[in-house]
């Protein structure tokens, strides 16, 4: 029990990180109605980008912005295989996702680089939990950066440019009979999107001091849990756009808390994906039962 609870707070601090690109998932998941499986590979992109930049002089905060760019180039091009080139969005992610894995490898040099927390100023370290000064601490500077991004969300969001966001994947053929532009709006959405994924590779590789090449695989199975979770424990509560943010977040920590705890029951890791498989696909699934099988339920017990 005890190393349980030693273990409780790297997970809320990788549960946060991970809560980053939950919300890049669940832009494109829920406000764009598109499966976007880009994330696999700009997640990598983000973390190999900012370790090569400071690995090469450049400090924390430049290589954590030039990281989020190169998100949002991986986005555009998936947005241009979607829109300009007809190829539907599922498809245009998986190829993204496979062109990515050649240019971290070119961007790396090789399949894994290493970055020393001793030598290098990193914004984020696992060995920050414990120990350090509060506002060094991983737990809240990573908290921080959420509800300031969520804050920043929330505006944009508001805006007119982001409502046309929002009425595309809504009802897309009525949103360009409004004269909105909805290819414009789907290729930002993927932009802003794989932006955010790519920060939380920046953030991930500095909090376990490399970047990988295979540091993506299964990223979004992991950001469609913390959606699901997310919404599944908090939708009754949290209504307010904002706040369904947070929620999103707060549902990737439940994930790996839920991990640590399986892990500290001795659960074989080699289990842990299918076990995250089958996590998301149940609570996929609870919409359509209820309107199935429990709706002509309570009809029948009327």
């Amino acid at each position: 029990m005890i190393s349980l609870i030693n273990a409780l707070p790297g997970a809320v601090a990788q549960g946060l990180i991970w809560g980053i690109m939950a919300i890049g998932v669940y832009l494109t998941f829920r406000i764009l109605d598109i499966a976007d499986l880009t994330v696999d590979g700009s997640l990598g992109t983000g973390g190999a980008v900012c370790i090569m930049m400071m690995l090469t002089g450049h400090n924390v905060w430049v290589s954590m912005a030039c990281a989020f760019l190169a998100g949002m180039m991986a986005g555009l091009v998936t947005g241009i295989f979607n829109t300009f080139m007809g190829i539907p969005a599922i498809l245009a992610g998986i190829l993204t996702q496979l062109g990515l894995y050649s240019i971290n490898l070119k961007v790396m040099g090789k399949a894994n680089q290493a970055i020393n927390v001793d030598k290098y100023q990193l914004l984020v370290s696992l060995r920050f939990i414990r120990g350090v000064a509060l506002y060094r601490n991983t737990i809240l500077i990573v908290a921080v950066a959420i509800l300031l991004l969520v804050v920043l969300l929330y505006w944009f969001f508001g805006t007119e440019l982001g409502c046309s966001l929002r009425a595309t994947g809504c009802n897309e053929k009525m949103a360009r009979a409004q004269g909105i532009n909805t290819d414009f709006a789907r290729v930002l959405g993927l932009m802003l999107s794989n932006g955010l994924v790519a920060l939380s590779g920046s953030l991930l590789s500095q909090y376990q001091g490399f970047a990988d090449i295979n540091m993506g695989r299964g990223a979004i199975v992991i950001g469609l849990a913390a959606v699901i979770i997310g919404e599944a424990v908090f939708g009754r509560v949290f209504h307010n756009f904002g706040f369904r943010l947070v929620g999103v977040a707060l549902g990737s920590i439940i994930y790996y808390l839920v991990l640590q705890l399986v892990i500290w029951m001795g659960i074989d890791t080699d289990l842990l994906k299918l076990l995250s498989a089958v996590v998301v696909a149940v609570f996929l699934a609870i919409p359509t039962w209820k309107s199935r099988y429990f709706s002509n339920f309570s009809k029948g017990g009327r």
